[in-house]
């Protein structure tokens, strides 16, 4: 019985999947399942045609020597008038079961990808990106696969119901003899079904780990080529590729078992209405059309169990991609944005007051902050790495939401603040920057509309006008996947210029000049703090390790395990701290060091 109850669940579960994308599309998927009645309606017309043309033109012109031309025309007419219908049929139910089916997979890839940009980056960065990726595409194709051959199965019943009438129509006797193979025929899907969709199962869920496995590795091509790890990626991407392999191959072998006798079953049917049929019209009790009609009503009614085991076998892959998206739709821990924006213009005042947060729960990241940001100012935050610089410098662009206490622009609170609005207000710069594979122009601007006056103030304040000049298209060239045809620091200088461009109010810098030459980070900074004290440009909050730009703040906080340790001006932390002192000068001297 243990073996029975998942299988009955998959099935049950299935089909209410499959009720929920037919309640989606119900109008195009009825119009999908009339072609298929149309089709299969005129597959059993095409056997009493069939039938009829036995009886009234081949057996006469045996019998006369000639053929009857009317019968022969009207015959014509018949089958030109049924085949056409039926590839009507055909047409309607392969074109819009497939509009059906790609219109779900569209809907469901725009709810798991919407849902991937509500939900907190702590909920992203507990799922690896490669099975992100298979959520929104595999499994939402695994999904609906379903769709495909639902029309055609939901439309053959007419076409089964159909085509027992016309047997039994034409001769009781031959109908109920070859009937006997249908039982049979059930009890072996249903064995057929049990065995299958375990094996289904395994490599639909197989399929994403696959892609786990592969975005990874992907991902961290530069980590793996430059420590000569291809051989164990290799063998890593192996392992679960083979597991996946083994899974589609044992559930080749239930098809490879059942498939062939579920197709000779029908014909077994033919074999037998044939011989008993032949015997039949040899002792005059039926008409040779007879024969030849139900003999093909047979050949053409093993159609429909196939289709519903199509149906059948492609529930278990509904199953699992339902459950598997249902995991990204339900999540939860969303952050809600409010309705209002921030009035005024120019630098914004940051208060920080009582936050905490925690990655996992017990074990806090940053604890009792309390600091305020005063417009027009530059900021610096110190700490050893694991201090919490970074997640401070997420919970001011509310990429996450503070555990406790709270966050407020100019007094508002960043909870109550629309999307675009803090979008507006905020600009972060990570320290890993994000180039697209597009135009240097386009990097930057990301499609806003922005002039090219606008853009070259930009450029020269983050200095990146003189590499980006020396391109070959100038802001128009075109570059590579993930900006590889630039150096890091001139990475980082685009996704400054990026963030600027907006005129933000509160820039925030998570240690987004690393990569920079010193000279060239101090030209930046400068330029930033003048703008900034001269009242044109934004309060600025900065990730920082080197001495130099440390000194270019207006304030630094000093950290240490979550909480503020000491906070002034850089000389103040210098004179007053000495293990502020050693953490400022063994970074320098470490990037110092030959």
């Amino acid at each position: 019985m243990s073996a029975v109850r998942p299988t009955r669940s998959i099935t049950r579960r299935g089909f209410g999947i499959v009720g929920t994308g037919v309640a989606q599309e119900k109008r195009r998927f009825t119009l999908a399942v009339v072609g298929s009645i149309v089709y299969g309606a005129m597959t059993v017309a095409d056997a009493w045609v069939l039938g009829w043309a036995t009886d009234h033109v081949v057996v006469p012109s045996f019998r006369d020597g000639e053929v009857a031309k009317g019968a022969a025309v009207v015959a014509f007419l018949l089958f030109m008038s049924v085949a056409l219908l039926r590839a009507w049929g055909v047409i309607v139910r392969r074109l819009i079961g497939g509009i059906v089916y790609y219109r779900l997979v569209a809907s469901y890839r725009r709810q798991v990808t919407r849902r991937y940009l509500a939900l907190p980056m702590r909920w992203h960065s507990q799922h690896p990106t490669g099975q992100l990726l298979s959520n929104a595409n595999a499994d939402v194709e695994a999904t609906w696969s379903v769709m495909m051959p639902l029309p055609m199965a939901v439309g053959v019943v007419a076409m089964l119901v159909t085509a027992v009438i016309a047997m039994l129509t034409a001769d009781v006797v031959l109908t109920l003899v070859g009937l006997v193979v249908f039982p049979l025929l059930f009890v072996i899907n249903v064995g057929y079904q049990r065995l299958l969709s375990p094996r289904v199962t395994r490599a639909q869920e197989l399929r994403g780990r696959v892609s786990a496995v592969a975005h990874e590795s992907f991902d961290g091509a530069l980590v793996v080529k430059t420590l000569g790890r291809e051989e164990e990626e290799t063998a890593r991407f192996t392992a679960v590729a083979e597991e996946l392999r083994d899974a589609n191959v044992a559930a080749g072998r239930v098809r490879s078992v059942f498939d062939p006798i579920i197709e000779m079953l029908p014909n077994l049917g033919v074999l037998i209405v044939v011989v008993l049929g032949v015997e039949r019209a040899l002792a005059g009790d039926i008409d040779a059309g007879a024969v030849v009609q139900v003999a093909y009503l047979f050949t053409v009614v093993g159609f429909p169990v196939r289709a519903f085991g199509w149906v059948l076998g492609e529930l278990p892959r509904t199953v699992v991609g339902w459950d598997r998206i249902q995991a990204v739709l339900t999540a939860t821990g969303d952050m809600p944005y409010g309705r209002e924006s921030l009035p005024g213009e120019g630098a914004v005042r940051v208060d920080v007051e009582g936050v905490a947060y925690a990655y996992v729960p017990g074990r806090p990241v940053l604890d009792d902050l309390d600091f305020t940001l005063r417009p027009g100012t530059v900021t610096a935050v110190v700490g050893l790495t694991g201090s919490g610089k970074s997640t401070l410098a997420s919970l001011l662009d509310r990429l996450v939401d503070p555990d406790a206490g709270s966050i407020r622009l100019d007094g508002v609170d960043v909870r109550s603040l629309g999307h675009e609005a803090l979008a507006d207000v905020v600009a972060l710069v990570p320290q890993h920057t994000f180039i697209f594979d597009d135009t240097v122009r386009d990097n930057i601007t990301l499609g806003a509309d922005v002039d090219d006056a606008r853009l070259r103030q930009v450029l020269d304040l983050t200095q990146a006008s003189g590499f980006v000049d020396a391109l070959p298209d100038g802001t128009s060239t075109q570059l590579g996947e993930r900006g590889t045809t630039l150096s890091g620091g001139q990475r980082q200088r685009l996704a400054l210029a990026r963030a600027l461009v907006r005129d933000p109010r509160l820039l925030i810098l998570d240690d987004a000049t690393s990569a920079l030459d010193p000279d060239v980070e101090r030209r930046i900074l400068t330029a930033l703090a003048s703008s900034t004290a001269a009242g044109d440009g934004p309060t600025v909050f900065v990730v920082a390790y080197r001495k130099a730009t440390i000194a270019l703040a207006d304030e630094v906080l000093f950290l240490r395990g979550g909480r503020i340790a000491d906070r002034g001006t850089h000389a103040e932390l210098v004179e007053r701290s000495p293990e502020y002192a050693d953490i400022v000068q063994a970074y320098d001297r470490t990037r110092e060091a030959p």
